[in-house]
């Protein structure tokens, strides 16, 4: 396990967390959740919210993990809100927004999995 690119990962999802949850149109306007004129409708901002604070707490939780266990726990609690985002926006998301949408969800779970796989500094398993 690469803790190093783990902690990076946790990292940057927690600061993209934090800026969903206070300007919900960072996450809307790439998934075409805004009206004609790049507006975020209130109860759209509602809902995405709380995805940007889960995000943010997974990301710390990555990024602060004590030890192996906890990092591996941490890892697959990331790997199940992107894969499971992906297949989400996959069966939802309008057609012309889709593929973007789940290759950039897809795409940051896939970085957990190459930290998870990958050999940590010093060439030893964590």
């Amino acid at each position: 396990m690469d803790t190093r690119m783990l902690r990076a990962v946790g990292a940057a999802t927690a600061l993209y967390g934090l800026a969903v949850t206070a300007r919900p149109e960072v996450l809307a306007r790439p998934s075409g959740l805004t009206d004609q004129h790049g507006r975020v409708a209130e109860h759209t901002a509602v809902s995405l919210r709380p995805l940007g604070w889960r995000d943010a707490a997974s990301g710390v939780a990555m990024l602060c993990a004590p030890s192996a266990s906890a990092m591996r726990l941490a890892a697959a609690v990331r790997l199940a809100a992107d894969f499971g985002d992906g297949v989400l926006l996959a069966a939802t998301l309008p057609r012309d927004r889709r593929l973007k949408a789940v290759a950039i969800s897809f795409g940051w779970g896939a970085l957990t999995v190459v930290g998870l796989a990958r050999r940590g500094t010093g060439g030893r398993r964590s």
